[in-house]
């Protein structure tokens, strides 16, 4: 749909994930805050990393609710359940995905997070099938990715898109725009739910 897919962080770098200046950079908390995530909810961190974001909104969801936090590298997760174990969270369930399947429970989350790395998908259009599959009826899917309008961003731009090409695709996969949140220092902040 004219973007050039980027290829996949290594977990070799997952130490940048979790940067010290990364909330200064990006404004992480203001962006979970932004979630409104409630005890009990059932959140999915689809490529999740290390944890960065998991660990915090599992605090956030306990203690009946829980994260599942999918990575297509086994060695992110394991440093998610390390990091996990050294802050005692329990209620992180990890799952290894596929790039053409986040193997997520049909029907099961209340919001798919998706933090710089929709731009990263190799099967975008399957992707989003099972993404839709996974939400509950009146699931969202919250898509955060650096803007590619902002030349000031210092990001490469294959890792970057524009607010018009995540419509696009969203659109054109089944998905409506709900809301949007323009605060963040560096990137777009979208929420998505089944079209009709």
């Amino acid at each position: 749909m004219g973007r050039t897919v980027a290829q996949t962080m290594h977990y070799a770098g997952a130490g940048w994930l979790i940067r010290n200046k990364r909330d200064r950079e990006e404004g992480t908390l203001r962006m979970r805050e932004a979630l409104e995530l409630k005890p009990g909810m059932v959140v999915c961190d689809l490529g999740s990393g290390n944890g960065y974001h998991s660990l915090p909104m599992a605090k956030e969801v306990a203690p009946e609710g829980k994260v599942l936090a999918v990575d297509i590298q086994p060695e992110m997760l394991e440093m998610l359940k390390e990091r996990a174990a050294a802050q005692a969270v329990t209620n992180v369930e990890c799952i290894v995905g596929e790039v053409h399947d986040p193997h997520l429970p049909e029907g099961s989350c209340d919001l798919i997070l998706l933090v710089d790395v929709y731009h990263e998908f190799s099967h975008p259009e399957v992707m989003l099938k099972a993404i839709r599959k996974a939400l509950k009826p009146d699931g969202k899917v919250v898509l955060v990715e650096f803007r590619a309008e902002d030349l000031s961003v210092p990001i490469k731009p294959e890792h970057k898109m524009s607010k018009a090409q995540i419509m696009k695709e969203l659109e054109a996969n089944g998905f409506a725009l709900k809301r949007s949140f323009d605060e963040l220092p560096w990137q777009h902040m979208m929420w998505f739910g089944k079209s009709e």
